[in-house]
């Protein structure tokens, strides 16, 4: 069974009003970065490739008022990046997160690839955005949305990601 988005709102701890849906939580953009070294995943184990973060160009007001703050904004050609979400992600016990792309992403040619989310993850975490047309997307925006369902597990998430971009 999915949970409701109040209930992962809770599980989440820190998140805005207009994140919580009724079927889950949005996530943010954190940060857009471009990988620009070869990774390796085989049977003894991974490497992440080397990657930079792509430096935002300043947009319109990010704050919709005085116009003294500045919103990034990512503008992005065709193909792929790793997007880092803002927003600190705690799957909780008896449960499995799952992250979809939200559908704005989707109505502007781009898709995001992500995986499970155990029970026990604590991190921001990461996706492969996939851009077929160019967009521009602002750091802060909605990107995606995560649901939990209840799972069974034996044990917890301790892997070598466990609290990745929060410490």
């Amino acid at each position: 069974m999915f949970r409701s988005g109040r209930f992962v709102a809770d599980a989440l701890g820190d998140v805005d009003d207009e994140q919580v849906q009724p079927n889950g939580v949005d996530l943010r953009l954190g940060a857009v970065y471009e990988q620009v070294e070869p990774g390796r995943v085989g049977t003894d184990g991974k490497t992440v490739g080397e990657r930079r973060e792509l430096d935002p160009d300043e947009g319109g007001d990010g704050d919709g008022g005085d116009g003294d703050e500045k919103t990034a904004v990512y503008r992005l050609d065709p193909g792929g990046y790793v997007v880092g979400y803002a927003d600190t992600v705690r799957i909780p016990e008896g449960h499995v997160g799952f992250l979809y792309p939200r559908s704005s992403l989707l109505r502007n040619s781009c898709m995001l690839d992500t995986a499970v989310w155990d029970a026990g993850y604590e991190g921001r975490g990461e996706g492969l955005l996939e851009v077929y047309h160019p967009v521009e997307l602002e750091r802060g925006a909605r990107i995606a949305q995560l649901v939990l369902a209840e799972a069974n597990h034996a044990d917890t998430y301790d892997g070598s990601y466990q609290r990745e971009g929060i410490e």
